[in-house]
């Protein structure tokens, strides 16, 4: 079967758009080809600084032809209703059409229609440059003769204006090759602005400008290769990490790694070439936090250390160069190097100040009093400058000062819960925010955190109250770690729910996509917090507002989604007031097992069927009785239910009281049996209406039974 090939080369894409731009480019291409009727073996996508590539494997040379059934109107129709089903059906006469008969509609006309199909070749053509001018670059820019205003035209190539291409950076060339792995390929030559599919691409920028005619996959990769590019970004990323540790150790050094600026650096070169740069060791009196920042930051380096030091940094870098230079890398290493100079000296003046530019003590006397503040410490101070100079959070929701009063007080509630102590976790709040009013954080601001905990050692803070300044900025996404301290653990959920309750409170929510106060995030930690670190806090209590509430259950879905549980089942054990987010997980975990059992999938099966039964009738306006009444129950198999939904039912509401919800579930399998015989043997809609409101309410009994721990009929499997 063919192979197709795919590379859209352009100047230099930025490296975070590139790993979900190239998933983008493989969704985009096979979604349209499987729609348009192609199958296929096995996708890959591919990107480097300039390219996008898709190696397609056996994708069918031509789509199945279809023959599809129209159904008419009847054939006592209006003429215009007939003439409109001719001209949808493709048909001339209705004499083409057949009249097929239905028991209940009568007679109405059918058309048979036939769609051949069509080669592989002509739907690529087809559906590329549509795929290629919607591509969703998060920015794009215009480009090339056809930006030129309409009506005007160069080179042959006419301006189509505000329509010409958009796209990251200026689209320079485009491969597209198909066919079989041992015959020849061909190029599918679609156009757009200007721009012909070829089988012609370049590698190298500066070691390999020449062009390059290529084939089929293999032979792209094995060309790009021999002209100085790497196109697996995973391989390059290998390549870069493993060379970097060797070169490190072989000058007695060890690698600081750093997955994010990994990712990054293998975005910024398709021939990775790994040196080592330095700087004057008298730079090493900065903390090692923004010497790191710094190079990374502002070269994309990696910092080294003295191997088997953890906390010391040592005086060199580790920079990755595009260009394998004659000189050894000589030059490229030394200009870097000028420029980690400039920027560790900025740094180095910036926390001289930090540590000299103390304000006038005289004018914080009120801040100090206001927060109980030690004006002889350094980050006391600055916690009581940035009271006492107003900074603002937000114009709806106050000063930083006022917003730490709030927190203050949340803490207060939340520390008895977390089990904190709560004298470590008020002084964690005051001066969670003081670092705020340095310059090394007006500078970098991902330093927050990290410099209150340095300065809080510095003037001879408790360990836990130091760790929480650090970690109630954390987690800042799904990968983050939590606060490991519970003084941290406590300063961190104080800090997301005031967030989230103030900017409910002045109507600032997230709409669609826009989040730009990262309240997503935010609620997101909170359900981290809670359920990875088995706190009980009823989220109703803070979160007073319902529609925050169910902001909340939307995180909360997203969350085990994402660690493997089912929808179905979330929705189960999710009921609009739930505010125990934990008890929620907990009954999604204990659900799953059991449903995956054989006595859960019987019940669940029996269970639906009560259910089922029970809304037909309410939907009929059936008003069911609440109790059953035991002299009414008739045959064996419905006293043998009903005596064994009060044994189950009591087990079960007490394994739930004690938060067992495996008993409980497990005193809930003992109804399988009875619910499946009562089914076999009694019919609910008897004769005597008093019988039937009788097994209706036993039937209401099996769903309340297991609403103790799931609503049933929201499992679909």
């Amino acid at each position: 079967m063919p192979d197709l090939l795919l590379e859209l080369r352009s100047e230099e894409i930025p490296a975070r758009m590139q790993r979900k731009a190239a998933g983008d480019l493989k969704k985009m291409v096979t979604d349209a080809l499987v729609d348009a009727g192609l199958t296929y073996e096995g996708a890959r996508e591919y990107w480097t600084p300039r390219r996008l590539t898709l190696d397609i494997r056996g994708l069918t040379a031509r789509s199945a032809d279809i023959k599809e059934e129209k159904k008419g109107p009847s054939v006592s129709a209006p003429q215009g209703a007939i003439d409109g089903f001719l001209r949808g059906a493709g048909l001339t006469s209705i004499d083409q059409a057949i009249i097929k008969t239905d028991p209940k509609k009568g007679d109405f006309y059918v058309a048979y229609m036939e769609k051949p199909g069509r080669a592989a070749e002509e739907i690529i053509a087809d559906v590329m440059p549509g795929i290629i001018r919607a591509f969703p670059w998060p920015k794009s820019m215009r480009s090339g003769f056809a930006s030129m205003p309409k009506g005007s035209g160069y080179g042959g190539i006419e301006g189509k204006g505000m329509e010409s291409l958009r796209w990251v950076r200026p689209l320079q060339s485009i491969v597209c090759t198909f066919g079989p792995e041992h015959d020849e390929v061909q190029v599918i030559p679609f156009e757009i602005d200007g721009i012909v599919a070829s089988n012609v691409t370049y590698g190298h920028r500066f070691h390999a400008p020449d062009a390059i005619t290529v084939r089929r996959f293999d032979d792209y990769v094995s060309s790009l290769e021999r002209a100085k590019v790497i196109l697996d970004a995973e391989r390059r990323k290998d390549m870069i990490l493993h060379d970097a540790r060797d070169i490190a150790f072989a000058n007695g050094l060890e690698l600081v790694e750093d997955e994010g600026l990994l990712e990054e650096v293998s975005g910024l070169v398709e021939w990775p070439q790994v040196l080592l740069g330095t700087f004057e060791e008298d730079y090493l009196s900065i903390p090692a936090e923004i010497i790191r920042l710094t190079i990374k930051t502002n070269q994309k380096c990696f910092v080294v250390r003295p191997q088997g030091e953890t906390d010391k940094l040592s005086n060199h870098f580790i920079l990755i160069s595009n260009i394998q230079a004659t000189d050894g890398g000589r030059e490229i290493m030394h200009g870097n190097g000028k420029v980690v100079r400039a920027r560790l000296s900025d740094a180095l003046h910036f926390w001289k100040r930090d540590q000299s530019d103390l304000p006038d003590l005289d004018t914080l006397e009120a801040s100090a009093a206001k927060f109980d503040l030690d004006l002889k410490k350094p980050l006391d101070q600055r916690m009581a400058k940035l009271d006492a100079l107003n900074v603002t959070f937000h114009a709806k929701l106050g000063t930083q000062g006022e917003r730490v009063a709030r927190i203050r007080e949340l803490a207060k509630v939340l520390a008895p819960v977390v089990g904190a102590d709560l004298a470590l976790v008020d002084r964690a709040v005051v001066l969670a925010k003081a670092d705020l009013r340095t310059e090394a954080v007006g500078e970098f601001p991902e330093l927050q955190g990290a410099m209150g905990r340095k300065y809080a050692l510095l003037q001879g803070e408790d360990a836990s109250v130091a760790a929480a300044i650090e970690d109630h900025w954390k987690p800042n996404g799904p990968s983050d770690r939590l606060p490991d301290d519970k003084v941290g653990l406590t300063v961190a959920l104080a800090d997301k729910l005031d967030t989230l309750v103030g900017f409910w409170a002045i109507d600032e929510k997230p709409t669609g996509s826009k989040d730009p106060y990262a309240l997503r995030r935010a609620a997101l930690g909170v359900v981290r917090m809670i359920l990875e670190k088995g706190i009980r806090l009823p989220i109703a209590s803070v979160a007073k507002d319902a529609d925050l509430l169910s902001f909340f259950h939307d995180r909360l879905k997203v969350y085990l989604r994402d660690q493997g549980a089912r929808h179905d089942i979330i929705d189960a054990v999710l009921t609009p007031e739930a505010d125990d987010l934990l008890m929620v997980a907990r009954k999604a975990e204990a659900l799953t097992a059991f449903i995956t059992s054989e006595d859960g999938l019987n019940l669940l099966a029996g269970t639906k069927r009560a259910t089922q039964l029970l809304a037909a009738e309410e939907k009929k306006g059936t008003v069911v009785a609440d109790g059953v009444s035991e002299a009414l129950l008739k045959l064996d198999a419905e006293k043998s239910l009903f005596a064994a939904i009060q044994s189950a039912s009591k087990a079960a509401a007490e394994a739930v009281a004690s938060e067992d919800f495996r008993s409980a579930m497990q005193a809930l399998s003992t109804l399988r049996g009875p619910v499946d015989k009562f089914f076999e043997d009694v019919l609910v809609n008897d004769e005597d209406a008093a019988i039937r409101a009788n097994r209706l309410a036993l039937l209401k009994a099996i769903r309340e039974a297991t609403a103790t721990v799931a609503d049933f009929s929201k499992i679909t499997g």
